[in-house]
């Protein structure tokens, strides 16, 4: 007991010894530059919590999309892919010259044979009225020939009936049918000549031919790569100042859709198999379609396989290169089938958060969480969400588990 009142005594304080006057001021300045320091420490950590919280989240995103009747008949997966020609060629002269006349622009619709361009031809057309000329003259000397082996054939036999009357030697007979035959031989070749002639006559009209440019089949122009005074070629003369294409001419009717699809689901896709596409322009337009083939070669690059499909329906709405999403069918959807309600996602953009399935949006380049109802099963790559996302919607894929509802996010740069 009397130890701790001891204790106790000891730490009183003794207001009778001061400090010397001045000495506090000391210990006030050495706490506020504790307090400045403590000051400058918790500002530039709040700095750095900020900048590292409004750092956009560099993010991959993807666009949700209305699902296609095929959902409700047992669609076995979707791809996407792009709309491509079979048929276009880029047309061009099959000889160098000079354009004097361009008669197609972007958008027309060509029949096969159909005038498109014409080179200037001057040269070609003297050519070949140079040889018609050469000809007439070779089926002239024909006619001379013909004349001169009629004629001598006429003397061979009136000298042959003079032997036979003693009036003439058989010499001269002999020397008349020589003749004659010397005269059929220069006959056949004049004919000779004249043919040849003729061949030149075809072959200069053949080279004027060629300074109309037709369309090789029916199609739309889809590009118009030359002008009037340019110059064509079949041949690159390097330099950019040769062209070697008049247009681009495609036959609509040989559209198809080309699809990459990965390697790990392409068992699911068999020749025939009934599709239905929908094209990126026309979300609510379904088209009829079926695998045409599957191309047996792989893109090591991409890990997928390449499978052409067919377009059931033609329209002018589709052309070539447009973006298109093709759903892979069990069986042929029935015509009075409806599309399932709600919308396709990648189901990697689904995560589960705080105990429900939610999403990330990117809207005015933040992320926004929002609740969904979605489907149990996926399609192929994809899930159908029911509640909670629109058509059209950005979603996030693959979100990270630290971002935050309002994070500021920037869409990655997709790799080439």
């Amino acid at each position: 007991m009397n130890s701790n009142k001891e204790l106790l005594r000891q730490l009183k304080i003794d207001r009778s010894q001061k400090e010397p006057h001045g000495g506090g001021s000391g210990g006030m300045r050495s706490v506020l530059v504790v307090v400045a320091v403590l000051v400058l420490v918790l500002a530039a950590a709040g700095g750095t919590w900020a900048f590292l919280t409004h750092r956009p989240v560099e993010v991959r995103t993807a666009t949700a999309v209305s699902p296609s009747a095929g959902t409700e008949v047992g669609a076995v997966l979707q791809a996407t892919g792009y709309v491509t020609a079979r048929r276009q060629a880029t047309v061009s002269a099959q000889i160098t010259g000079t354009l004097v006349e361009v008669l197609i622009e972007e958008g027309d619709r060509v029949k096969k044979g159909q005038v498109l361009a014409r080179l200037e031809d001057n040269a070609l057309r003297a050519s070949l009225d140079s040889a018609r000329a050469n000809a007439a003259a070779a089926h002239a000397n024909v006619a001379q020939a013909q004349a001169q082996l009629d004629q001598s054939l006429r003397d061979a036999d009136r000298q042959e009936a003079l032997v036979g009357r003693g009036l003439v030697s058989r010499q001269l007979a002999e020397q008349s049918r020589t003749q004659a035959h010397t005269f059929r031989a220069q006959l056949n070749t004049v004919r000779r000549q004249a043919d040849a002639a003729e061949a030149q006559v075809a072959v200069s009209q053949v080279n004027l031919d060629y300074t109309v440019i037709r369309a090789p089949f029916d199609g739309v122009i889809t590009d118009k790569a030359a002008q009037v005074g340019e110059i064509v070629s079949p041949l690159s003369a390097g330099g950019g100042f040769t062209r070697t294409g008049v247009g681009t001419i495609v036959d609509m009717d040989s559209l198809e859709i080309d699809v990459d699809v990965n390697e790990a689901y392409i068992g699911r896709v068999q020749p025939d198999m009934p599709a239905e596409a929908v094209l990126d322009a026309y979300p609510d337009w379904r088209i009829p379609a079926h695998v045409i083939a599957i191309v047996p070669a792989a893109d090591r690059g991409k890990a997928t396989v390449k499978v052409r499909v067919a377009l059931e329906n033609k329209d002018a709405r589709i052309v070539p290169d447009m973006g298109v999403r093709v759903s892979f069918l069990e069986r042929r959807a029935p015509a009075q089938s409806s599309a399932p309600k709600g919308v396709l996602v990648p189901a990697a953009a689904i995560v589960r958060r705080d105990g429900q399935e939610v999403v990330y949006m990117v809207a005015d380049g933040k992320a926004a969480r929002r609740p969904v109802a979605a489907a149990k099963q996926n399609a192929g790559d994809l899930r159908l969400v029911t509640d909670g996302v629109a058509a059209g919607d950005t979603v996030i894929v693959s979100p990270p588990d630290a971002l935050a509802d309002g994070a500021a996010v920037r869409v990655a740069t997709p790799s080439p």
